[in-house]
């Protein structure tokens, strides 16, 4: 099984609608082994999916009528990001928060944008190739981060969400 953490701020728009993208597009396919977990760097924790979240979430076709009633938000701790086989962050500040929180996670921690762009496809095996993107090291530009949507409009939650999807609809294809 393979552990998958996705991190955001507040683990109640980011985080949340790319969990709930990935665990869908993994599907039965190639990567149904996966583990998807999500957390927040600074989170109320409890706190339900917001409607806004949700609304957008249904703006995919392909997520219609899912049922998006189960998260509840939750601080990330150094016990998840050390058990994690990838830490999939929404922003440059989220990697740059492990790397000073829990250095030993940091070599298996970037943006989902730098994923998308840098991580080959397999084989070989997913810890080989995160392994050899030397991610430790790796520059951090805020042009990787997806905008949080936190405190916006309906409009603004809905173009978060199209930008994750097509970000998830390519990493899963990675993973």
């Amino acid at each position: 099984m393979t552990e998958l953490l996705v991190l955001c701020t507040g683990n109640a728009a980011r985080s949340v609608m790319a969990g709930f993208m990935l665990d869908h597009l993994r599907g039965d396919g190639a990567v149904a082994d996966l583990h998807i977990v999500t957390a927040g760097t600074h989170t109320i924790d409890g706190q339900p999916m917001g409607l806004r979240t949700r609304s957008a979430l249904s703006t995919i076709p392909e997520l219609v009528g899912a049922a998006f009633g189960g998260h509840r938000s939750r601080q990330v701790y150094e016990k998840d990001l050390l058990r994690a086989d990838l830490v999939v962050a929404m922003e440059a500040d989220h990697v740059r928060f492990v790397r000073r929180e829990v250095p030993e996670a940091a070599d298996r921690t970037a943006t989902i944008r730098r994923l998308c762009e840098d991580l080959p496809a397999g084989p070989p095996a997913l810890a080989q190739r995160v392994a050899g993107l030397m991610l430790s090291d790796a520059p951090l530009s805020d042009d990787e981060d997806v905008i949080d949507p936190a405190g916006g409009d309906d409009a603004t939650y809905v173009t978060c969400v199209v930008e994750l999807w097509a970000l998830c609809q390519k990493l899963v294809t990675l993973l």
